[in-house]
Formats: C-alpha cells, structure tokens, sequence
C-alpha cells in the first residue's frame, strides 16, 4: 500500500533580480524558477526510498510539499490518505520528521520532559506514550541520558533523541534529511540498524542524504533529482548497471607473463608491469567467476582480487553525466 503518492508535482518560485539602474533600487523584479517539474514518487509502507541529488535539486522543496509546508503549483499529493497542504494538522499526526541539523527538542530541557511536551502537543494517551517510550527507549538506548537537558548531549545523542521524538505518536511516514550526517561509525550504525527495524514495523521512509552508506544500508529503491526533474527511479542494483556496469578484477602473477594477455571476456585490459594486470569486463555479460577462472587456467596467478562497483561510483558517474548542472555537496562515504 502506497503510503506517499506523488502526481505530477510542480512548485515554482519567485527570485529577485538584481537591479542595473536607478530606476530598478525603487522598485522590486523578480523572474518564476521551476523548483520541481512534474515529479512522480510513491513509497509503500514498509519500504525506505532514498531521494537523492546535488543541492538545489528539489528535495527540500518536494518534502516541504510532502509535508504540508508549501502548497503546490500543481500536481497530486497524497501522504497516508491526505492531501498535505489542505489537511495539514491531521496530516502531523501521521508523519514523523528528524532533520539532521535540526532538533524538534527542547535545547534546555531534559530529554524526557521534551517528550512529555510532545505527548501533549500530538493528544497522545498517557497508556500508549508510555508502552510506546519504553520501546523506543529500548530500541535507541535512551536510558543512559534520558535525564540530561538536550544541550548537553552528543550529536549521536541528540539525533537518537529526535528519532524517538518523531515516532512518539507512532506515524505511518517518516521523513529523514541527512540522519547520519556528523555521526561517527558507532552512532550511523545505530541509526541505521533503527531504520531498518522500524521499516520492519511498516513504516514508509523517504531519505535524503549524501551518505553513501546510509544509500546501500537502507534503501530499496533510490530517485535521483536534478534541476526539479528524476533522472532515475530504481533498485540500487538498477543504478549499478546504468551507471556502473563494470567490475574489475586485478591479477598480480607468479613470474613476469611477456607479451599481449589475452581474456576473451574483457571490455578493457591495463598492464601495470609484467606481473600485474587490470581486466574490466561488464557484468552483464560475463560473470567474475568465469573471468577468474580463465585467468587461473590460462596465466601462473599467484593472487586476484575482484572489486565491484559501489553507489559511490554510480553518483560520480551521474555527476559526471551531468557535468556543470551538479554542483553540490560532494558524496560522502559512511
């Protein structure tokens, strides 16, 4: 069952332009951007979808939409039944929101009166705040600072603490923007591995980042946005094959091999000396077992190593496709 279902969406904005006379300091010109144009999206409960793309892409935009903030121009929105921008207060009673930079805490109050405040902002019953806490106390840790006013803590901290806070009144949509970013491995690890529980639970997540490890971790599908438009909806296999259909295998050999190296499967050979080779080959045509193989029968190999592509290589190569247009942050590797 979709639980975020996107029509055709289109935003626009206005920005100013910068006056070149007199005349233009005394009165006010602006020109129309197209934010979004005619995106489509659907998230299923239970599934995590990463919307992914250089900054100025239209996420913050598509999730403002999403989430009642912005109204759009037009297009169809649906989030667990409702139309964001006309039933926006029903609407915070099933979705859940953590940004990364950001906390819905309190800043000078403990952790646990932060939570009784939003027990009381969502009308949630007392019964059913405190089953629901001792469960996400238990799945995130919380106990260990549960006490502690939210300026005090560490950024893992703060984040498993706004992780909790927007699952208090257990939403059916959970919107994540850079979850992970600032977090050592420790702290990404949890936070991850309560991604994946509470997609188990059938929760619907839609995740922005530039985390690349949060991408391969969590999500079953990924969009990739440029300039208001999706260049690509799929699997992070999907993205693989389009974007980086090869693998390599390296080959160092016992003695020196002289002359051409000859594997029939091979897109690209690179010799490093007469003792190390480079072999490329797509994958769709020809599996790594079969290549390592060939070398093993053919040449005197004294070790191989196989590498894969990663997301990573599929973003650069994106990035790359889109030359200029995807300035941005750059990929970060978690």
């Amino acid at each position: 069952m979709a639980l975020i279902e996107v029509d055709g969406l289109v935003k626009h904005y206005r920005v100013r332009k910068p006056g070149r006379s007199v005349r233009r300091l005394f009165t006010r010109h602006s020109e129309l951007k197209e934010a979004v144009r005619g995106i489509d999206l659907r998230v299923d409960a239970g599934e995590v979808v990463g919307y992914l793309g250089p900054n100025g892409a239209g996420k913050s935009t598509t999730i403002k939409c999403l989430c009642g903030i912005m109204a759009p121009d037009a297009g169809r929105i649906r989030v667990a039944g409702l139309d964001p921008s006309r039933r926006r207060l029903e609407l915070a009673r099933r979705i859940g929101v953590v940004f990364g930079q950001k906390t819905a805490l309190w800043w000078d109050l403990p952790v646990t009166e932060s939570f009784e405040l939003l027990r009381a902002i969502y009308d949630v019953p007392r019964e059913r705040h405190r089953r629901r806490l001792d469960e996400l106390t238990a799945l995130l840790g919380l106990d260990e600072f549960a006490h502690v006013p939210v300026r005090q803590l560490s950024l893992g901290q703060r984040v498993r603490s706004d992780l909790a806070a927007a699952l208090l009144h257990d939403p059916q949509v959970l919107f994540l923007d850079e979850p992970t970013i600032g977090l050592d491995a420790a702290a990404k690890s949890g936070v991850r591995r309560f991604v994946r529980e509470i997609r188990a639970r059938g929760v619907a997540v839609l995740l922005t980042t530039h985390d690349l490890g949060d991408i391969e971790e969590l999500c079953d599908r990924i969009v990739i946005l440029d300039r208001g438009s999706v260049l690509f909806e799929g699997s992070v296999d999907e993205a693989l094959g389009r974007y980086a259909p090869h693998s390599r295998v390296i080959v160092e050999f016992s003695r020196d091999v002289q002359g051409t190296i000859e594997v029939p499967f091979a897109d690209s050979l690179h010799r490093r000396d007469d003792r190390q080779a480079e072999i490329v080959f797509k994958r769709a045509e020809e599996t790594a077992a079969a290549v390592t193989r060939h070398l093993l029968d053919a040449y005197p190999v004294r070790d191989l190593r196989i590498t894969e592509p990663s997301i990573e290589d599929v973003v650069k190569s994106l990035y790359e496709e889109l030359g200029d247009r995807a300035g941005g942050a750059e990929p970060a590797r978690g």
